[in-house]
C-alpha cells in the first residue's frame, strides 16, 4: 500500500473491511474499544481515507472470493446429495428466502450447511449460521441472530433493530437452523429483515414451512436407497460403519441397502444403525428393526418419514438398559450442553454422580448424546430430535413434571450462584442462560410454580442486566412483575424495569413503567406518591429520550395526585419536591417546560428537593435532586457551584453496588460532571470524566452516546487526534443506530465539524454540518455551543467581524442553553472577537468579561489575551500561553503564540501543524 502498517493495524483493517463495528473488533481481537479507535484513526491518516467506508474499501481482500463463512465445522464428512445440493443452491441464488423442510432426522441441517459453504463466495459480507435449538421464546429469535453476528444490545433499540442496523447494507447469507419451535418469532423477524436489508438472503430449515408469502419451500427428500447405480444411503451407512471400526466389503452393499430401505433413507436412522454394527452385526440390526415397539409412530401426528425416524429412535432406545433409558429421558430437559454433575442433580441422583457419568458415556457411545471436552470440562448435549424424543418418553413415563421441577430448582441454584460476579462470570452465565430461559418459560405457565417462576424471572432480570443484555433485562423485570403474588413485589420489579429502560434511553418505557408501579403500589395498599412523582420528573428530566413526550398538563396532574398521597412519608415528600422543581420551574431545561420560569425560584425549589432527599438517606434520590440543583445553578450563571455539585454527585454514586437504578444515575452523572467541569474551565477534569463515560461497559454498543461528551471536550481543548478517533466510533455507532435525530448529540457534532474546519478539510466539515442539520437542533441552542464553535473557527480564519456578528447578543439577554456550560466560553470569546474586530465597545466588553469569568482558568486566559491584544502588551499576552498550557488547551496555547507575532508566531505555527491544524490567518497588531 506504500505506507507502513503494523500487524495489529492490519488485523483491524481486515475487520473494518468485514464491516465490523469497533466494539465487535475489540471483542474479536481481545483489546479495548479505545485501542481499536486509535488504530482506526491511525489507518485513516496513513491511508488518506476520508471516512470509514472508504477505509473498508482499502482493506485487502481475503483469500478466495469473499470472507470465510461463519459456519459450524461438521465432525463427519458430508455424503452424496449432489442433485439436492444443486437444486437448493439454485433456489437460494434465485430467491431471498428459502426454507428446507422435512421431518426430523432427514438431514436438513447438513444439507443447508453444505449449500451455504458452497455459495459463500457469492456473498461479499459472508455467511452466518444461527442455531435456534436453544431458543425457547419466539421473542428471542433476534437475540440468537445477534449472538451469531457478534452483536451486543444497544440501549434505545431492541435486538431486532440492532440486527437490522448491522445487516442493512450487507450482502450476506443468513442460515436459520431448526425454526419449527419458534416459527412465529422467525416469521415476524424475517418480514422485517427482508424488508429492511435488501441484500440479505435467508436459508432456513424447519420441519414445516414458515407460511410467509415470500417463502420458497424445498422439501428435503430421504437419501436414495436404490442398489443399481449410486446410493447415498448405502454410502452413508458404509462410511459411518467404517468410522466406528467396522469397514464393509462391497459385496455387502445389498444387505446394507436392505437396511437403509427399511429405514426409509432417513439420515439419522442410518447413522444410528451404522454405529451399532460392531455390537449387533447385520442380523442383530435386522432383528431390532423387526420388533413392533420400534414401529411406534405417535398415531396420526406423524407422517411416514417421521415414523421412520421414530422407529430408529425407538429401536435405539429399546437396546438401552432401563437405567440408561431413564437417564436419557430425564436429561432431555436440558436445552444447552450440561455436565455430569448437573445431570446428577436434575435426575435426582446427586449422590451417584459417578454412575450418572458412566451412563452419559454409554449414551454418547450410542450416538444419543454428543460430547465436548475443553479445559478439563466435559459437556453433553442431545441432538434436538433425540431431545424431543426424550421429552416425549419423559411424559409417557409420568415423570415430566418431576423432571421439570428438578430442572427448575437446578436453574434457581445456578442463578443464585451467579449472583456474585467473578472473573469467569460471563462464561458461566452464557453456559446456563438458555436453560434458565427454558425453565422460566415452563414454570411461568404453571400456577403451582408461580413462586419459583417469579424468583427465576427476577434473578434472570438481574443477570441479564449484568451481562449488558438490557432489553431482555427489562422484559424479565416486567415478567417478574406479572408473576409476583404480592402487588408490592410487583411494584418493586416495575421500578427496576423502569430503571433499565432508563439505561436504554427509552423514556416512554421509563414513564409507562413508573406509572404501572404506582398502580401496583396502590393495589398493595401502599401510597403511590413516590412513583407518580417520579413519572412526572422523568417526563421532564429525560424528555430528550421520549418518542411521545408527556405534556406539562399531564405531568402537573401526576404531581397533584402525588401531593394528595404523600402524607408524612419523607421519601414521597422528597420525590414530590423534585417533581415540582422539574415541572413547575423546569430545572432540567425540558422542551415542554414553562418558558417564563424565574431563576431564583428554580434554584430555591432545587435546593429544597436536595434537602428533603438528603433526609431520606437514599443516595439515588439525593443524586437526582443534585442533578436538578446543577441545572439551577447553571441557569443562575454559577458554573463553579454547578461543577462542585456535579462532582459531589459522582462521589455519592461511586461506592454504590451495581444496579439498574444506580447504573442509570451514574451514566447520567458522568455526562453532567463532564459538561459542568467544562463550563467551569476544568478541561482536564472534564476530559477525565468524559473518557470514563466513553469506556462505560453499558455504552459499549452505542458509541454515539458514549463519546458525545468526549468529542465536545476534545474539540474545545483543540485535541484533533482525539476528535478524529472518537468521531469514527461516533459516526459508525450513530449510523448503526439508524441515525437518530437526538439534539443531545448536536454539540459533539458541531465540535467535530469545527475541528475539520480548523484542519482545512472543508469536505469533511460540510459532511458533519449535514449531520448537524439532521439532529433537530433547537433554535434556543444557536447562541450556546453553536456560537462558540463558529466563533472559534471564524477567528482562526481571521474573520473577526463575522465572529462578532455571530456573537452579537449580550449574554445577559439569554439564559439556559447559553448560560449552561457555554456561558463563560461565550463571554470570553465575545471579548476577543470585539478586540480583533476593532469594535468601539471592545474595552468595555473586555472589562465586563473579566468580572464574569473570574476563576475560570481557560475563559479568564482568553479574556486576558484579548486585553493584552487591545493594549499591545506582548508580555501579558505570552503569559496567557502558559495558562492555556497548564489548563490542557493546546490549541489556545498555539493560537496565543501566533498572535504574539515574530519568532513566537513561528513556534505557534509549528505547534498548530503538530496538532494537525491548518495555518491561522495573520492578525494585524501593533506591538
Amino acid at each position: 500500500m506504500g505506507v507502513e502498517i503494523s500487524p495489529r493495524e492490519a488485523e483491524v483493517l481486515e475487520l473494518v473491511g468485514a464491516h465490523l463495528s469497533n466494539a465487535e473488533i475489540a471483542a474479536r481481537l481481545c483489546i479495548s474499544v479505545r485501542t481499536v479507535e486509535s488504530h482506526v484513526s491511525s489507518l485513516l491518516r496513513k491511508l488518506e481515507a476520508p471516512d470509514r467506508r472508504a477505509l473498508a474499501r482499502r482493506a485487502p481482500a481475503p483469500a478466495g472470493a469473499g470472507p470465510a463463512p461463519v459456519l459450524p465445522t461438521p465432525l463427519t464428512s458430508f455424503i452424496g446429495r449432489a442433485s439436492e445440493r444443486a437444486e437448493l443452491t439454485e433456489m437460494t441464488t434465485a430467491h431471498r428466502q428459502v426454507t428446507a423442510v422435512g421431518p426430523g432426522g432427514v438431514g436438513k441441517t447438513r444439507l443447508a450447511l453444505a449449500v451455504a459453504a458452497e455459495v459463500s463466495g457469492e456473498y461479499a459480507d459472508g455467511v452466518w449460521f444461527v442455531d435456534l435449538v436453544p431458543v425457547t421464546d419466539p421473542g428471542l429469535v433476534a437475540t440468537a441472530v445477534a449472538g451469531a453476528l457478534g452483536l451486543g444490545e444497544q440501549p434505545g433499540r431492541d435486538m431486532t433493530e440492532s440486527v437490522l442496523a448491522a445487516l442493512a447494507d450487507r450482502h450476506a447469507l443468513l442460515v436459520l437452523d431448526n425454526c419449527e419451535h419458534v416459527a412465529d418469532g422467525v416469521t415476524l423477524f424475517l418480514e422485517r429483515l427482508l424488508a429492511t436489508c435488501p441484500r440479505v438472503t435467508v436459508l432456513a430449515t424447519s420441519r414445516a414451512r414458515l407460511m410467509v408469502p415470500f417463502e420458497r419451500v424445498y422439501p428435503v427428500p430421504p437419501l436414495t436407497v436404490a442398489v443399481d447405480g449410486e446410493s447415498d444411503a448405502v454410502a452413508l451407512f458404509m462410511e459411518r460403519a467404517a468410522a466406528v471400526g467396522w469397514p464393509l466389503d462391497p459385496p455387502l452393499r445389498d444387505q446394507v441397502a436392505a437396511i437403509c430401505e427399511r429405514l426409509d433413507g432417513m439420515a439419522l436412522a442410518i447413522e444410528l444403525a451404522a454405529a451399532r454394527c460392531p455390537m449387533l452385526g447385520f442380523d442383530g440390526i435386522s432383528a431390532a428393526l423387526s420388533h413392533p415397539l420400534r414401529m411406534l409412530t405417535g398415531g396420526s401426528r406423524a407422517d411416514e418419514r417421521h415414523r421412520s425416524v421414530r422407529a430408529a429412535l425407538d429401536w435405539s432406545h429399546a437396546l438401552l438398559e432401563p437405567a440408561d433409558r431413564a437417564l436419557l429421558r430425564r436429561v432431555s430437559v436440558f436445552v444447552a450442553p450440561f455436565t455430569a454433575a448437573a445431570a446428577a442433580q436434575v435426575t435426582g441422583d446427586e449422590d451417584e454422580e459417578g454412575l450418572v457419568a458412566d451412563g452419559l458415556a454409554r449414551l454418547a457411545e450410542q450416538s444419543l448424546l454428543t460430547v465436548t471436552t475443553s479445559l478439563g470440562r466435559t459437556e453433553y448435549r442431545a441432538l434436538e430430535t433425540i431431545r424431543r424424543y426424550g421429552m416425549e418418553r419423559l411424559s409417557e413415563a409420568g415423570e415430566l413434571i418431576n423432571a421439570r421441577s428438578r430442572h427448575l430448582r437446578w436453574c434457581l441454584a445456578q442463578a443464585a450462584g451467579l449472583a456474585v460476579v467473578g472473573e469467569d462470570w460471563r462464561a458461566r452465565f452464557d453456559l446456563v442462560a438458555d436453560d434458565l430461559r427454558a425453565a422460566l418459560a415452563w414454570a411461568a405457565d404453571r400456577p403451582e410454580q408461580r413462586v419459583d417462576a417469579f424468583e427465576l424471572a427476577r434473578c434472570l432480570a438481574e443477570l441479564t442486566f449484568t451481562r449488558h443484555l438490557t432489553g431482555e433485562s427489562q422484559r424479565r423485570y416486567e415478567q417478574a412483575a406479572a408473576l409476583a403474588t404480592d402487588p408490592a413485589a410487583s411494584a418493586s420489579m416495575l421500578r427496576q424495569a423502569a430503571a433499565v429502560a432508563g439505561c436504554r434511553t427509552a423514556g416512554d418505557d421509563m414513564y409507562r413503567l413508573r406509572r404501572a408501579a404506582a398502580d401496583a403500589a396502590r393495589a398493595s395498599g401502599a401510597a403511590a406518591a413516590a412513583d407518580l412523582a417520579a413519572a412526572a420528573t422523568i417526563a421532564f428530566r429525560f424528555s430528550t429520550t421520549f418518542v411521545r413526550r408527556p405534556s406539562q398538563e399531564e405531568a402537573l396532574q401526576l404531581i397533584s395526585e402525588a401531593r394528595e398521597q404523600a402524607g408524612d412519608d419523607p421519601a414521597a415528600q422528597a420525590a414530590v419536591a423534585l417533581a415540582e422543581a422539574a415541572v413547575l420551574t423546569d430545572a432540567f431545561g425540558a422542551v415542554q417546560g414553562p418558558p417564563g420560569n424565574a431563576v431564583p425560584e428554580t434554584r430555591e425549589r432545587a435546593e429544597h428537593a436536595v434537602e428533603l432527599a438528603r433526609r431520606t438517606g437514599d443516595p439515588l434520590a439525593e443524586s437526582a435532586a443534585l442533578d436538578a440543583l446543577t441545572g439551577a445553578q447553571s441557569w443562575a450563571g454559577d458554573p463553579f457551584a454547578a461543577a462542585a455539585t456535579a462532582r459531589h454527585r459522582i462521589m455519592l454514586l461511586s461506592s454504590l453496588p451495581i444496579s439498574p437504578a444506580g447504573t442509570h444515575e451514574l451514566i447520567d452523572a458522568l455526562g453532567i460532571v463532564a459538561e459542568a467541569g467544562l463550563g467551569a474551565g476544568d478541561v482536564q477534569g472534564a476530559r477525565r470524566w468524559a473518557r470514563q463515560l466513553a469506556d462505560h461497559p453499558s455504552l459499549a454498543e452505542v458509541g454515539h452516546r458514549a463519546t458525545c461528551r468526549l468529542l465536545m471536550v476534545a474539540a474545545l481543548a483543540g485535541d484533533a487526534d482525539e476528535v478524529l478517533t472518537g468521531s469514527v466510533r461516533f459516526l459508525d455507532a450513530w449510523q448503526r443506530a439508524g441515525s437518530p435525530a437526538r439534539s443531545i448529540l448536536a454539540p459533539a457534532v458541531a465540535g467535530v465539524a469545527m475541528v475539520h474546519g480548523l484542519r482545512g478539510d472543508h469536505d469533511a466539515r460540510r459532511a458533519w454540518q449535514e449531520i448537524l442539520s439532521r439532529l433537530g437542533t433547537a433554535p434556543e441552542h444557536a447562541y450556546g455551543y453553536g456560537a462558540v464553535f463558529d466563533a472559534m473557527l471564524l477567528l482562526h480564519h481571521g474573520q473577526a467581524p463575522e465572529a462578532l456578528e455571530r456573537m452579537a447578543p449580550e449574554p445577559r439577554q439569554m439564559w439556559k442553553w447559553i448560560t449552561w456550560i457555554w456561558h463563560h466560553w461565550y463571554v470570553a470569546l465575545r471579548s476577543e472577537t470585539a478586540v480583533l474586530a476593532e469594535s468601539p465597545d471592545a474595552r468595555g466588553i473586555v472589562a465586563e468579561a473579566r468580572t464574569v469569568v473570574a476563576g475560570n482558568p481557560v475563559a479568564a486566559a482568553i479574556v486576558e489575551r484579548a486585553g493584552a491584544l487591545l493594549d499591545g502588551d506582548r508580555k501579558a499576552l505570552l503569559a496567557t500561553a502558559d495558562a492555556f498550557d497548564t489548563a490542557g488547551c493546546r490549541y489556545q496555547f498555539a493560537r496565543t503564540l501566533v498572535l504574539a507575532g515574530g519568532d513566537h508566531a513561528e513556534r505557534g505555527a509549528a505547534a498548530l501543524a503538530a496538532l494537525g491544524f491548518a495555518p491561522m490567518r495573520p492578525v494585524s497588531r501593533r506591538w
